[in-house]
């Protein structure tokens, strides 16, 4: 049967598409049912380590920037539109945007950057909100 909020979580992602892993700490309030639903969904759940608190850190800092760079700008009309504008940003996040903690590069570098000395195209994201910046091939 399951745990009723699992069960619910669940039904809403998939509409999201295929998720495989669900991170989350150790607290006694997530039972062994609430495990077996995402389970059930061939999702492996993976559990945060024993005392470590800079793992909230992280999770902190990337509410505090989508937030900053995404979410204060925007105005969000439904749950449907708050899914599209945080899929594009999750995209930007790790295709176009800089981070300093990787000196100024992105994640998921894309395979071919174009002629390395040819004009720069810049792509608006979100109307506007977002820029991206890509050599033209």
């Amino acid at each position: 049967m399951g745990h009723p909020a699992g069960r619910n979580l669940t039904h809403q992602l998939g509409e999201g598409g295929p998720y495989k892993f669900l991170i989350r700490d150790r607290d006694t309030k997530f039972v062994a049912g609430f495990d077996d639903v995402f389970a059930d969904e061939d999702i492996r759940i993976l559990k945060t380590s024993v005392q470590a608190p800079r793992v909230n850190a992280f999770a902190e800092r990337w509410v505090r920037t989508v937030r900053a760079e995404c979410l204060d700008c925007t105005l969000i009309w439904n749950r449907r539109h708050a899914e599209q504008v945080l899929s594009i940003y999750v995209e930007h996040y790790n295709t176009a945007r800089p981070h300093r903690g990787l000196d100024l590069d992105i994640p998921d570098r894309p395979a071919s950057v174009g002629d390395p000395s040819g004009p720069i195209r810049r792509t608006d994201r979100l109307g506007g909100l977002l820029h991206e910046y890509q050599r033209a091939s």
